[in-house]
């Protein structure tokens, strides 16, 4: 185009080739539509659309959630990738009249926009990765605090607010199920579901054994201390999954929900913890107000992991769906070392930060690709 800034082009101390830039992303964007199969997409979304225009759909109830939820996925992606489309689009022109104008503000803010561009691309070529069975599912996440004392319960307090605060950043909702306070300060556990088209697939490479290393505050000699946690995620169930429950392998039991240091929140045992006998998995859940609903959203939990369980057992891989969780010495998966230096670091795909700040904030995003590039390997390689 005439007047577009061609080859290298300074942009403070930086020498950007935007022609290079642009074809690489127009390159991606090519290969996502590929993977994406956005003409299907598209006639998928029309499809569906006349189904949620029916007025009889509501009569089947369940039917009607699929078709809606399904709907609203497709139209999430959909945006997702026309808005990336659009600002590619916009960013060319951005350039060429930095280019026509030598406009050095425009082609600072033209750079600006290209690294942002860039990074919303990469994640988008990310999520086309995450093909899996269970990949498109929301997530149920289980925290609890391993080795280390009082230190690990904190630290496991630590990684419940940091996957919360990355589900806030991206407009997530977290609906938590239960969490079980420590004497002294932090959680034993916690259960909490990320509701979020793909949040399994996303997420499920944060399953298995996370290291924190640092000065304890809880040691009065202020000695440094190592501690460990454990995450696991499994897949929210759909009606069409063949898990089925007998009310005779349940032990349930009652009680009364609490909070830090044992205070009460409800005056009634409202709180219910569900033990299936046959596997020994127990949940529990308190964040509702009567019973009937706290069970309901256990039972939501308990399917969620015996179908977790059910197909590492078929895959004869229990890695594949739930992460090695043992939370102790030789098994971490991720570093969290704020003392003697400052760094997190990946065990897996060596992807690494020299802000844990940032990190336990929530600014995960560049490990949770790291991890989904890396699985791929490991299928492949598989």
């Amino acid at each position: 185009m005439r007047g577009r800034p061609r080859g290298p082009v300074a942009s403070g101390v930086v020498a950007i080739d935007f022609d290079a830039e642009l074809k690489q992303l127009a390159a991606t964007m090519h290969t996502i539509e590929q993977v994406l199969d956005i003409e299907a997409m598209q006639r998928e979304i029309a499809s569906l659309e006349d189904q949620v225009a029916a007025p009889d759909l509501w009569d089947d109830q369940a039917n009607a959630q699929k078709v809606t939820g399904r709907l609203s996925t497709l139209q999430g992606e959909m945006e997702r990738f026309t808005s990336l489309t659009s600002r590619i689009e916009d960013l060319e022109v951005l350039f060429e009249l930095a280019g026509e104008e030598g406009d050095a503000d425009t082609l600072e803010e033209a750079a600006a926009e290209l690294e942002r561009v860039k990074k919303s691309v990469e994640g988008m070529e990310v999520r086309t990765l995450l093909n899996g069975e269970y990949d498109a599912r929301e997530a149920i996440i289980s925290i609890r605090s391993g080795a280390g004392g009082v230190d690990a319960a904190d630290f496991a307090e630590q990684l419940m607010r940091m996957y919360t605060r990355w589900a806030e950043q991206h407009k997530y909702p977290v609906e938590v199920y239960d969490v079980s306070y420590a004497e002294e300060a932090g959680i034993k556990s916690a259960e909490f579901a990320v509701h979020a088209p793909y949040a399994y697939g996303t997420l499920s490479v944060e399953a298995g054994t996370h290291r924190l290393v640092r000065i304890s505050p809880f040691d009065n000699q202020g000695r440094r201390q190592t501690s460990f946690a454990a995450v696991e995620v499994v897949p929210v169930l759909e009606q069409t999954d063949d898990i089925e429950v007998d009310e005779n392998d349940l032990r349930v039991d009652v009680f009364r929900s609490g909070g830090p240091g044992g205070q009460s929140v409800n005056t009634t045992d409202s709180a219910v913890r569900l033990t299936h006998l046959p596997t020994g998995i127990v949940v529990s859940c308190q964040n509702e107000k009567s019973q009937l609903q706290n069970k309901a959203s256990a039972m939501v939990v308990l399917k969620a992991k015996l179908l977790a369980k059910k197909k590492a057992e078929e895959a004869a891989l229990k890695k594949d769906l739930k992460g090695d969780v043992a939370a102790s010495w030789g098994d971490q998966m991720r570093n969290y070392v704020l003392n003697p230096y400052q760094l997190v670091k990946d065990l897996r795909t060596s992807h690494e930060s020299g802000n844990p700040a940032a990190v336990l904030d929530g600014d995960i995003d560049a490990f949770i690709e790291a991890g989904i590039r890396w699985r791929r390997g490991a299928d492949k390689d598989d």
